[in-house]
C-alpha cells in the first residue's frame, strides 16, 4: 500500500487562509503572529516540505507582509495598547510605594502619640489629689 497522494488544491487553500489570517493579524495557531514564513508554516499546520513546495504563495506572503512593514496593524495595536498598559502599571506602583510608605509613617505617629497621651494621664493623675472617676462607658 502505497502513500495517498497529497490534495495539491487544499494545501494552497489552507497556506493561503494562514497568510490571510497573519496578514490580518488574527491567528489562530501561532503564537507570535510575526509575518514570517515560519509563522506562516505553524498557521498553515501543514508540514515545512509541503509549505515550502508552495514558492509562490510563499513569496506572495512575504510580498504582502514587506508592503504591510512586517507587523500587521492589529499586532502593532495591540503592542502600543501594552506598552501604554505597563506604563500606566508602573505610575501605579510608583503610587502604591509612596501610600504605603505615608501609611507605615503614620502608623508611626499614631504609636508614638497614643505613647505620650498615656504618659500624660499617668502624670495628671498622679499631679493632682483628685481621684478619677472611671468613664461611663
Amino acid at each position: 500500500m502505497g502513500r495517498r497522494p497529497r490534495d495539491e488544491e487544499a494545501d494552497r487553500a489552507a497556506i493561503r487562509a494562514a497568510a490571510d489570517r497573519l496578514l490580518a493579524g488574527t491567528p489562530l495557531h501561532s503564537q507570535s503572529g510575526k509575518l514570517t514564513a515560519s509563522e506562516l508554516i505553524t498557521e498553515s499546520r501543514l508540514r515545512r516540505d509541503v509549505v515550502y513546495r508552495h514558492t509562490d504563495l510563499i513569496q506572495d506572503f512575504q510580498a504582502r507582509a514587506k508592503a504591510q512593514n512586517s507587523i500587521p496593524s492589529a499586532m502593532q495595536e495591540l503592542a502600543d495598547e501594552n506598552r501604554q498598559l505597563k506604563s500606566e502599571a508602573d505610575d501605579l506602583r510608583g503610587e502604591l510605594r509612596q501610600e504605603q510608605a505615608s501609611g507605615k509613617t503614620m502608623r508611626m505617629i499614631i504609636a508614638e502619640l497614643s505613647l505620650e497621651l498615656e504618659q500624660a494621664k499617668a502624670e495628671l493623675e498622679g499631679a493632682s489629689g483628685v481621684a478619677r472617676l472611671p468613664d461611663r462607658r
